[in-house]
């Protein structure tokens, strides 16, 4: 019978063994992202374009930064879309 390599660790132990941590983590994060925007316009009963009104952008852009399979997010858009919201973007840099 052949052992299991893969019992007794997690999904981050074999994700990094596999070599995709990183790039997993970053969809996360982006996804965790969207969802966290779509909720709040949402809330707020705001439309993608008065969104885009709000950040002084496009549609498109606003459609860009909800789609949580792109991952060219920059720091200055993030920023529009959280004082769009009435919010501040928090960055945090933590241990590996």
């Amino acid at each position: 019978m052949k052992k299991n390599i893969h019992r007794g660790s997690d999904l981050r132990d074999f994700l990094k063994e596999e070599g995709i941590l990183d790039e997993v983590e970053e969809r996360a994060m982006k996804q965790a992202l969207t969802l966290q925007l779509a909720r709040l316009l949402k809330e707020n009963a705001l439309t993608k374009s008065e969104m885009a009104a709000r950040m002084k952008t496009s549609r498109a852009a606003v459609d860009r930064l909800l789609d949580a399979s792109n991952p060219s997010v920059t720091l200055s858009t993030l920023g529009k879309a959280a004082r769009a919201l009435g919010r501040k973007v928090r960055i945090e840099l933590v241990p590996a």
